[in-house]
């Protein structure tokens, strides 16, 4: 082999390695998941957080666990306004940042107030962490634990 294509083979090898690393690690948190009420303990739905065309993430109302199949959302805003839970985006626009290996930017929608939060996620102990708050700090919030589907 030419030598002076061996470092350009190791930085090659390097940049693919990095590559592989981010994408397992992403991998923890895209998917399915089922929410865990945290003040009751219940799950209400499954969440599937995707890869969006524009390169940031989503996550959508996949299915509902209870109550009927129709339940709609009054108290959102927009185009949101009484859409059907089930195929609604909850997760809207965040943006994967590999050094801390989380979700960050973006805005969580309550369904139930049909307010906006920003938001920050993150897998921890197998399970995935939703922590939606008042401040961009994630200072005056709440966690969510959601455990994989």
């Amino acid at each position: 082999m030419n030598t002076a294509m061996r470092p350009f083979r190791f930085v090659l090898a390097g940049l693919l390695a990095c590559a592989a690393a981010a994408s397992a690690q992403i991998t923890q948190i895209v998917g399915d998941w089922k929410t865990v009420d945290d003040k009751t303990g219940r799950s209400y739905a499954v969440i599937t957080i995707y890869k969006a065309p524009d390169g940031r993430y989503n996550g959508k109302i996949s299915k509902m666990l209870v109550g009927p199949k129709n339940l709609r959302c009054p108290e959102c805003k927009g185009a949101d306004q009484n859409a059907p839970l089930e195929g609604l985006v909850i997760i809207r626009g965040m943006e994967y940042d590999r050094e801390h290996n989380q979700l960050v930017g973006g805005k969580v929608l309550d369904p139930e107030s049909g307010k906006f939060y920003y938001g920050k996620i993150y897998p921890k102990n197998g399970k995935l962490v939703l922590r939606g708050s008042l401040d961009k700090h994630g200072i005056l919030g709440r966690n969510q634990t959601w455990i994989r589907k």
